[in-house]
């Protein structure tokens, strides 16, 4: 069983921003090595504290055998990271997915390219009970250490109870859970199952609702627990959203850990309406109009204009912008220009 190294659990503690990597295409959809390459440096750049690649942004269909672009992806993203011979704390995150069988040989495949975590998809078990999904989260944990996945139904996830979560915080070497449920009540579920748990203070929860970033990073959940209060807070983020205006993420990061230091009601209100901008801004990326539909191209479309890809090219032909899209994302570009870091990466990009 690989344990995380003390360094980097008090990084992930800490809480950092964490972009979902996405895959760099050419037009006859062939990997585009430069461009995959150069985005894993742009979020080195950036100053994200880790990455975390194979994941949806990645695109799943890396797995298809006639595809077979999984252990590449991992294997470039590893190598930049060791490249860079970075003199800070920085994750190596791989997504993890499938059946259990399935889901330990990926798990040692990212064990082999030295990736620190599998975030574990529950995704695609929709037929399996949340007993055998728990034995299958025990199996990956014994290999590597686990990043929980709470998973939207919309996008491919389902709704878990809270017993389920009960007893997932409770499974050794889980070390943090990126909650992606889109949802207030089932995130409270989360975060009141590792508060009345014996591990709370050793997992670290992660924002994947990307609709309420900054409200999440924000909040400080408080339970009572055997009469004492407990507090549980989202540490930073795992998301797709940042992996574009990278930079910027960081800096909005460090911002609320400021707040959270020393609250005042004028830093409060600023944050709360850079809130609804930033979930303006995801809307035009993800696409919910559209069911998500175009929420990978979309980010493509971002890091196609700053000059990081070369189109928007996904693997499935089917997957592009939505109908609008396009305008929306050319909306909240004219409508809220300090969200972007386009200056950031025309230097980034004039460095190399």
């Amino acid at each position: 069983m690989k344990k995380l190294d003390a360094n980097l659990q008090q990084h992930l503690q800490a809480g950092t921003v964490i972009p979902a990597h996405p895959l760099a295409l050419h037009e006859d959809r062939s990997i585009d090595e430069e461009s995959q390459r150069l985005l894993t440096k742009y979020y080195i750049a950036s100053g994200a504290g880790g990455i975390a690649v194979a994941v949806h942004s990645t695109q799943f269909e890396i797995r298809d055998p006639k595809i077979n672009l999984f252990e590449t992806v991992l294997k470039w993203a590893s190598e930049e990271v060791d490249k860079a011979q970075l003199q800070r704390p920085f994750l190596k995150i791989a997504g993890i997915c499938g059946p259990t069988e399935q889901a330990i040989q990926e798990a040692n495949t990212a064990l082999k390219y030295g990736y620190d975590i599998g975030l574990l998809s529950m995704g695609g078990l929709n037929g399996w009970t949340e007993k055998a999904i728990l034995d299958r989260v025990r199996a990956i944990a014994a290999v590597i250490p686990v990043f929980g996945f709470y998973l939207q139904p919309s996008v491919g996830g389902r709704i878990f109870s809270y017993s389920f979560w009960q007893e997932f915080v409770e499974i050794e070497n889980v070390v943090a859970i990126k909650c992606a449920s889109f949802n207030r009540y089932q995130t409270l579920d989360v975060m009141r199952a590792l508060a009345n748990s014996n591990r709370s203070d050793q997992i670290a929860m992660y924002t994947g609702n990307d609709d309420n970033i900054v409200n999440d990073l924000m909040t400080t959940y408080q339970f009572p627990v055997n009469g004492k209060i407990v507090e549980i807070d989202f540490k930073g983020g795992l998301l797709g959203h940042w992996a574009v205006w990278t930079q910027k993420a960081v800096t909005l990061l460090d911002e609320i850990k400021a707040y959270k230091c020393n609250p005042d009601n004028q830093t409060a209100s600023h944050l709360l309406s850079k809130a609804i901008a930033i979930t303006d801004s995801n809307a035009a990326f993800f696409d919910p109009a559209n069911a998500f539909h175009g929420c990978i191209p979309g980010l493509h479309e971002v890091l196609t204009r700053q000059g990081l890809m070369k189109g928007t090219w996904c693997i499935n032909p089917k997957e592009q912008l939505s109908p609008g899209q396009k305008e929306e994302i050319d909306r909240v570009y004219s409508d809220y220009p300090e969200l972007n870091d386009d200056a950031f990466v025309q230097n980034f990009l004039g460095r190399r």
